[in-house]
């Protein structure tokens, strides 16, 4: 028999989601006939998979110890890396990092260290934040993503319990994203809030945009600022209302602007002729609008977070 103590960071999760990362070598089908059949408990107690898990509690497992097998984690990348991150701002549950274009933000198809998520983790265990060997079930993890060729702001969290917090509040839109970005062309309006329907294909990692309602797409909703023209181009502050794939680059060039730079909803290939090797496209600042909440980020409501527009290449 095998116990494990649930900590912090293992606190606020299904057993079976827990058991799922942190027993790794047992197959979920047996994980819950053992649940089933009482050979795991809680505190010594018959329990559901469905349990959530406290700060505190005790899993007794009465299982081989094969189960408790797993091949060795190979935690040497975090201190052979040497961090280059651009943090924003930092407290002991979240970290805001400016992510510059050509980052990524997570490991692609060919795997690879030199992502954003992997630069993070050396530097949260270099001041010793975060040691993968003492966690169960909890590694740093970031709440948005952002495209390789798109810089901005990233939400890193540091704990479970922030992660948790930060993904519920931008799920129910309780964070307001702004982006600048500079288009071909001018829209129709000095600012304006578009609405239309959006659809991906996964297949050619493109969405297509309508006016209209279409079989597989979901509503999208895009406001902008024209903060000024310069000469056939102008310079937009976006604000994103819902969160698609490629919702602003598909949607400016619906409406005839698309972005200087993007070779996949415009033409840019005399764009790079001018030096644009990325599309215009900033993710440049966060609000935390006030709420009714009460979780672990209240302290952060009513703040403003943003990258000093003379930091960004195009503006």
């Amino acid at each position: 028999m095998r116990t494990i103590s649930i900590g912090r960071n293992d606190a606020g999760q299904r057993l079976d989601k827990f058991l799922s990362k942190a027993v790794k070598g047992l197959p979920l089908s047996m994980m819950y006939k053992c649940i089933r059949t009482k050979k795991i408990k809680v505190n010594r107690k018959r329990t559901e998979q469905s349990y959530m898990l406290c700060e505190g509690d005790e899993i007794q497992l009465f299982i081989r110890d094969e189960f408790f097998e797993s091949p060795e984690r190979d935690n040497s990348a975090l201190s052979r890396i040497t961090p280059k991150i651009n943090i924003v701002y930092e407290d002991e549950n979240v970290m805001l990092d400016n992510k510059r274009q050509g980052v990524l933000v997570h490991e692609d198809t060919d795997g690879g260290e030199n992502t954003l998520i992997m630069h993070i983790k050396a530097y949260l265990y270099a001041k010793g934040e975060y040691d993968p060997d003492k966690e169960q079930s909890f590694a740093p993890a970031l709440c948005n993503r952002i495209d390789r060729n798109t810089g901005g702001i990233v939400i890193a969290a540091k704990n479970a319990e922030s992660l948790r917090d930060m993904n519920e509040r931008i799920k129910n839109g309780d964070i307001s994203k702004h982006y600048l970005c500079l288009v071909h062309g001018a829209p129709p309006r000095k600012n304006e809030v578009l609405h239309a329907y959006l659809k991906k294909d996964s297949k050619s990692n493109t969405v297509e945009v309508r006016d209209k309602h279409f079989e597989g797409s979901k509503e999208i909703i895009t406001g902008y600022t024209v903060l000024e023209h310069r000469g056939s181009e102008s310079l937009l502050e976006i604000e994103l209302f819902t969160g698609r794939t490629h919702q602003i680059r598909a949607h400016m060039a619906h409406i005839g602007c698309p972005l200087v730079g993007d070779g996949k909803y415009g033409i840019n290939k005399e764009d790079k002729s001018r030096g644009y090797k990325y599309q215009a496209l900033y993710a440049y600042k966060l609000l935390f609008p006030k709420t009714s909440k009460a979780d672990s980020l209240s302290y952060l409501e009513g703040r403003e977070f943003k990258i000093d527009q003379r930091d960004i290449w195009f503006v």
